[in-house]
């Protein structure tokens, strides 16, 4: 199977994505994008084990050091990104030093961060190794650590100078995880993709016995239009927002139910469900297509609503604290129909109601 490279188109930082199996191997890679003589590879306990000296083997003509971080979104916070810095400064790592993100979304982001910061900016490569992260968090340049009242609230954007997703490492990612990487590749097919929507409904089967070609292609596809949206929208102000349906949902879910207890990819998919209930309350989404949205969601095993347990008080608490909240308005990405999204802050307060209830948040 042949490799893919595509390219983020940001002038100066424009930097290519290069998708296929057996990438970690491929020391000129590592070596073409590797700026100065040191190397800071963060990874976790986790992925170490698997992939740190295959890695090591291409990054043979670096200085490479190493950080390896506990394994979970609980460890997304200020308190794990000190220890990086700690190990940077230890070293010392200088200004030309590239730190390398090795694992899957949550070691990027903290890892990014701490590239954005460290001596006011060094750069860094990310090297995704889930399915989410190759298909959405290790593109585009976000990067942040968790608080305990909000995901994501504390980061910076700072682009990688490559994504290097070597397929080959999603067979020995979970199941669970999988499942969960292919929720966020659904979300592309609802805001902007309704011919990719409709493949997914034919091939999720493929994806989730992780059949080479299908996982590629769904890869392929979703990071084109990640690209293609960072491209046009790097800091968020317009249409990059719309890539986080379902997330100010499943963000407050991550939260309320506490980091680690349920996947991002899992509080996502009940989330692009809960917005697709409100599109419809709201007369865009046509009973057809929320169905169609569910079943999809449903074939892929990931979650169709919130935890039982959680409250109406909790799970609006902290979609007030979600970054796209202006003027103390909460505003939800909502869909048209399939593969049209868009940004709603005016929804009538009763549509929100009727949702949590069917949902039998109360």
């Amino acid at each position: 199977m042949s490799d893919i490279t595509l390219n983020v188109e940001l002038g100066a930082r424009s930097y290519p994505i290069y998708i296929g199996p057996g990438l970690l191997h491929r020391k000129e890679l590592f070596v073409r994008h590797v700026g100065g003589r040191q190397v800071m590879v963060v990874t976790n306990e986790t992925v170490a084990p698997l992939y740190l000296q295959t890695l090591g083997d291409a990054l043979a003509d670096s200085e490479m050091h190493v950080t390896v971080l506990p394994d979970g979104e609980q460890y997304k916070n200020l308190a794990t990104l000190e220890t990086i810095f700690d190990r940077l400064l230890a070293v010392p790592c200088d200004r030309q030093t590239t730190v390398l993100a090795l694992g899957g979304g949550v070691v990027g982001d903290i890892a990014g961060f701490a590239a954005a910061c460290y001596q006011r900016g060094v750069p860094y490569i990310q090297v995704p190794t889930t399915l989410l992260a190759q298909v959405d968090s290790s593109v585009g340049g976000k990067t942040a650590v968790n608080h305990p009242r909000g995901k994501n609230m504390i980061g910076a954007f700072h682009q990688p100078n490559a994504v290097i997703a070597d397929t080959d490492t999603l067979s020995t990612l979970p199941d669970r995880e999988l499942r969960a990487g292919i929720a966020e590749i659904i979300k592309y097919g609802l805001i902007r993709d309704r011919e990719f929507f409709g493949w997914l409904e034919q091939h999720v089967a493929r994806l989730l016995e992780r059949e080479p070609q299908a996982l590629t292609y769904a890869i392929d596809r979703s990071c084109a239009a990640k690209a293609g949206v960072v491209a046009a929208d790097e800091r968020e102000q317009g249409e990059r927002a719309l890539l986080n349906l379902g997330h100010t949902f499943g963000h407050a879910i991550e939260s309320t139910v506490g980091y680690g207890q349920w996947l991002h990819g899992e509080a996502v998919a009940a989330g692009m469900v809960m917005a697709a209930y409100l599109s419809r309350l709201l007369g865009d989404l046509s009973d057809t297509d929320f169905s169609r949205i569910r079943n999809l969601v449903d074939q892929a095993r990931l979650p169709l609503a919130p935890p039982p347990h959680i409250t109406r008080a909790d799970l609006l608490e902290h979609m007030r604290t979600d970054k796209k909240v202006a003027a103390g308005r909460v505003r939800l990405v909502l869909l048209k129909t399939l593969g049209r999204a868009y940004l709603n802050d005016s929804y009538p307060q009763n549509a929100l109601d009727d949702t949590l209830r069917y949902f039998k948040v109360s």
